[in-house]
């Protein structure tokens, strides 16, 4: 049963916060933006049809985790708790684990709203006796659940390996303001991607289709569409490297020649061969991330380990 909250709520043309992150972001040298504002309702499309590609590993990888762990979830887990899943998308490995734990709610939390709420009466069908509640927020920071929700034990669900996507401080904040608001007693089911093979690596987030390549550039068509920007979105070429001195994937956006341009009437430019650096995707070696889970406030209870030591899917408690 899906439950709707704020619906019909007035929504403002821009995003404040997504103005202040990016006119920052810009303002800055080298340039950098969050990478939460990839997710806008075409984003967060292109990233559903990047998970398909047969380059990007970690959806497969990790579904096939779910399917053949989330039963040893569940009895350690037991039954009856809020499943609060961070940055839930499209929900797609989501079953998996709601059939094998007996949960009480489904709380998918994003921050891309229309999305969201089709994704959640999706899976509202699938699952008709289970209350579904969606949240439109910014999991990155203190999410405040709905009321009814939050007297309940509660799992966190974070798959994916976001994660990576922040600097090590970053992902030490985050999963400390993942365990304030779910409180004490609350679990964690958390994906993280494993360092491997160079070329593996960039093949995922550079694919021969050039999927990657539109998601990353479609931020530059929100920023010209919500902001008032005039960037010329073709003088810019997707680029993804490896950077192992921080063991993570860069990806970037490279400007083809000099440029000028505005957002929201604020003047830039860029010389060819200067980049917007839109991504990190940090891996992890074991130790890495028991380290970051501990240091964040979770104490690892399980651990389990794709083959080839390609992805690690880790229970926590708080």
């Amino acid at each position: 049963m899906l439950l709707e909250l704020d619906r019909d709520a007035p929504q403002p043309t821009a995003d404040p916060a997504f103005r202040r992150d990016i006119i920052e972001g810009f303002s800055r040298f080298p340039k950098s933006t969050p990478p939460i504002w990839f997710y806008d309702r075409r984003g967060s499309e292109l990233f559903e049809e990047i998970t398909r590609l047969p380059e990007y590993y970690p959806t497969r990888v990790e579904t096939a985790m779910l399917s053949a762990h989330c039963g040893e979830v569940g009895a350690v887990t037991g039954p009856g708790r809020a499943v609060v899943e961070f940055g839930a998308g499209s929900a797609i490995k989501t079953p998996h684990l709601l059939s094998a734990i007996a949960p009480a709610a489904y709380v998918p939390v994003d921050i891309s709203g229309d999305f969201l709420r089709e994704s959640s009466a999706v899976l509202a069908a699938q699952f008709p006796d289970l209350p579904v509640v969606p949240v439109e927020a910014d999991f990155t920071k203190a999410v405040a659940l709905p009321k009814g929700i939050a007297a309940m034990p509660k799992l966190g669900f974070f798959p994916g390996s976001t994660i990576g996507n922040m600097t090590a401080a970053e992902a030490v904040d985050l999963l400390r303001t993942m365990r304030s608001s779910l409180g004490e007693g609350a679990m964690l089911l958390i994906g993280m991607d494993r360092v491997k093979d160079i070329g593996v690596l960039v093949s995922a987030y550079d694919d021969a289709a050039g999927v990657t390549a539109a998601f990353n550039l479609n931020l530059l068509a929100r920023i010209n569409r919500e902001l008032g920007g005039t960037i010329p979105v073709e003088a810019f070429a997707h680029r993804a490297i490896w950077n192992d001195d921080a063991a993570r994937i860069e990806m970037h956006l490279e400007a083809r020649r000099d440029v000028d341009f505005t957002i929201d009437n604020i003047r830039f430019s860029m010389c060819a061969g200067e980049t917007i650096h839109t991504e990190n995707s940090h891996k992890y070696g074991p130790r890495d991330a028991r380290l970051l889970l501990r240091a964040g406030g979770w104490e690892p209870l399980r651990e389990w380990i794709a083959p080839d030591d390609m992805f690690a899917m880790i229970l926590a408690k708080a």
